[in-house]
């Protein structure tokens, strides 16, 4: 018996993504997934968020991975690792990218290039608390995708359309999320 090809488009495996397709829709706690991290302060604005492990369908699976984070100087940073700003965009960006890669796999679109380019403005007096009137985030952020592959242009606009009704991190910048944040104090410990 010979070994069966995969099949892959946009390095895409299209069968397994058919597969978890099918599989979620026949059971949907198959579907649910849970993402953790723990950030932990290092030096000044410097930071490092540990990624340990995730869950799909309540399996829990190790990762090992570590994101640095800091500021430019001019926001007392060393200036080592994108800023949480830029990492907000390039999590949604990274978010938004995969989905518009897996619309295109599913409709057998071969994609040539594709970028999403995100920019956005917020005003530090908000931040540094100067001005309680002034938001310490955005208004708005501008994002441009650029993607060329072999699709019309009518594929391309009903992938968009796609991603920007599925899209995890675009719903959760679109969408207000409800948080919960517990403060623990621990008590310095004096020898």
């Amino acid at each position: 018996m010979g070994k069966q090809l995969l099949q892959t488009l946009n390095s895409i495996d299209t069968d397994a993504l058919k597969q978890t397709v099918r599989e979620v829709s026949s059971d949907p706690a198959k579907g649910l997934v849970k993402f953790e991290v723990t950030t932990s302060w290092t030096d000044g604005p410097k930071s490092e968020t540990a990624v340990t492990a995730w869950e799909i369908g309540g399996q829990r699976i190790e990762r090992d991975f570590t994101i640095q984070i800091d500021e430019p100087p001019e926001l007392l940073g060393t200036n080592t690792a994108p800023n949480p700003q830029e990492l907000l965009m390039a999590a949604v960006n990274g978010c938004m990218l995969a989905g518009y890669v897996v619309g295109c796999s599913l409709k057998g679109i071969e994609l040539e290039s594709l970028t999403i380019e995100t920019h956005a403005e917020l005003d530090l007096r908000g931040f540094l608390g100067i001005d309680k009137t002034v938001k310490p985030g955005y208004d708005e952020i501008h994002q441009t995708v650029r993607i060329k592959g072999n699709g019309t242009a009518e594929q391309f606009r009903e992938v968009h359309e796609t991603v920007m009704a599925s899209s995890p991190n675009y719903f959760n910048m679109t969408h207000p999320i409800t948080m919960h944040p517990q403060l623990i104090v621990e008590q310095l410990v004096v020898d």
